[in-house]
């Protein structure tokens, strides 16, 4: 009973937890307010008076229960190095739901409000999935190998997160190098600073403190603050629009998109399942029913008070507990999120302190959950675990030429229609391979263990999985049109892959039946 009451609600190095988890929210905020606007036609007044408010709402309660759930946890085994899972706004949905929802209904209607309700109607919807995911999420997470569950989540680290976060620190070097290399250093050394202040708050610190120095003698292009607008604060309360949720269920704009919203909704059930593997590989297994339950009920709740964006177990568990952060740093995380969003701050934030400053905890998380695919699964299992980097691999590629051919004033369909990429790059099959991403990594992962352990029955229904989600456009199938790659669901709609994932079941079942006889 001592021991329960004794343990802390808050660490010294929750303060490092806390600036590297909040940067990546704020990151998510950013993205919002960008492209809302820009790509969807969402005005300002939407964005700040319901959008960044349901977020809050969302962001507040999930921190709020992750954090008991780790203390919990803590008292149950008599632990004090249990660190919450972090939680916040899904990316992946973020960029689904604006660009092949919100935009494409702005687009036809010319309509910003529908728009924005029909992406509150399927944040609702991914929520829902969420919540009946955490029904058979056990069983899922007994069926599918630890390397299978961890390769994919490198693959994602080792791309969107590290690279993307490398890229901006050698991009801006004389305000960025600097803290990223006290991260690192601080991290791999595990140096006590003096007076014990944590790495991630000397970095900030130290990086804000150049950012200023580089504004104030003149030199442009590293931090230029705009203050022509103000601080612009202002108190922007949850408001509930559980009418306009549910007044638009039956649309023919909802339920033309559900070819997004269902994929959606089962890749953050299983972007949830491999975190708490990673968490569970770190040390902290947390039950998950109640971790997916608070995980869906979140994204209805964002969607219930004005936010289109489900939440989610994020990324980086092992990254925040090696820094030392326990419980507190979630907490902090949502207090400070919930202030930035109810009371239209965060983009005065933003403007005083550099994001640059603190991307290098974001680059050490990155490294982080890459190195522990690797360290926490059976060593024979590596090649494994590598196979299944490459769709995420392919997915980030992918995103890298559409971006230089955006900037180019191109598109990726004109350009590969004008045959510009044969003997270059076999661009169709990087966009095979992106598609559903997350499930191909698992299935060719989860394949190679059985294969590697000689249990081929098991490979072989793992290739049968990759046959029907070939076959029904979970994997592989798309339509490259104009407007970018969309989804393309139905019946053989992708026929080629589905008949070569069958081929390899039936070669694989074949080795079971000769090896068991």
């Amino acid at each position: 009973m001592i021991k329960k009451l004794s343990y802390p609600w808050f660490v010294r190095k929750d303060l490092d937890g806390f600036f590297g988890l909040a940067i990546d929210n704020l990151i998510q905020l950013m993205l919002i307010v960008t492209l809302t606007n820009r790509v969807a036609g969402i005005p300002n007044e939407v964005v700040f008076g319901y959008i960044l408010p349901g977020a809050a709402i969302s962001i507040i309660a999930g921190n709020i229960f992750y954090s008991i759930q780790a203390r919990q946890l803590a008292m149950r085994t008599g632990r004090d190095d249990v660190t919450a899972l972090p939680y916040g706004i899904n990316t992946v949905s973020l960029f689904a739901y604006i660009f092949f929802v919100m935009a494409p209904v702005y687009h036809e209607t010319k309509n910003p409000d529908l728009a924005w309700k029909v992406g509150l109607v399927a944040c609702f919807f991914s929520g829902v999935i969420e919540t009946a995911g955490a029904f058979v999420g056990d069983w899922l997470r007994r069926i599918t190998p630890r390397a299978a569950l961890l390769s994919t989540l490198a693959g994602i680290a080792i791309t969107f997160i590290s690279m993307e976060f490398a890229f901006q620190i050698f991009a801006k070097p004389g305000l960025a190098l600097i803290p990223a290399a006290i991260i690192l250093f601080y991290y791999m050394s595990h140096v006590r600073l003096p007076g014990g202040i944590p790495g991630g708050l000397f970095a900030i610190g130290v990086g804000t403190a150049i950012a200023w120095g580089l504004n104030l003698s003149g030199m442009s292009g590293y931090f230029d603050p705009d203050w022509s607008k103000g601080i612009g604060v202002a108190i922007h309360p949850p408001i509930p629009v559980i009418g306009s949720v549910f007044s638009l269920i039956g649309s023919e704009y909802v339920w033309r998109y559900m070819a997004v919203i269902i994929p959606m909704g089962l890749f953050n059930v299983v972007g949830s399942l491999q975190n708490l593997e990673s968490a569970e590989a770190a040390g902290d297994r947390y039950e998950t029913k109640p971790s997916l339950l608070a995980n869906g009920i979140g994204s209805i709740l964002a969607s219930f008070f004005g936010s289109c964006f489900p939440t989610t177990i994020y990324i980086g568990h092992p990254g925040w507990k090696a820094m030392g952060a326990r419980t507190g740093y979630s907490i902090l995380n949502g207090v400070f999120i919930g202030f930035v969003c109810l009371t239209g701050t965060m983009d005065a934030v933003l403007r005083l302190i550099p994001m640059e400053a603190g991307i290098g905890i974001l680059l050490w998380i990155g490294i982080i959950i890459a190195a522990q695919a690797f360290q926490e699964t059976p060593k024979h299992h590596a090649l494994a675990v590598a196979i299944g980097l490459f769709p995420s691999l392919a997915s980030w590629g992918l995103n890298m030429v559409e971006s230089g051919l955006r900037a180019a004033k191109t598109t990726l369909y004109s350009t590969v229609t004008s045959g510009a990429f044969q003997g270059i790059i076999p661009i169709t099959g990087a966009i095979a391979l992106s598609q559903g991403f997350i499930f191909t990594s698992m299935i060719l992962s989860a394949m190679s263990v059985y294969v590697i352990e000689k249990e081929y029955k098991k490979a072989a229904l793992w290739a049968f999985t990759g046959a029907a989600m070939s076959f029904f456009g979970i994997i592989h199938a798309y339509s490259l049109t104009p407007a970018g790659i969309g989804n393309r669901f139905g019946i053989g709609a992708a026929l080629e892959f589905a008949i070569a994932y069958t081929a390899v079941a039936l070669f694989l079942w074949l080795l079971y039946i000769r090896t068991r006889f």
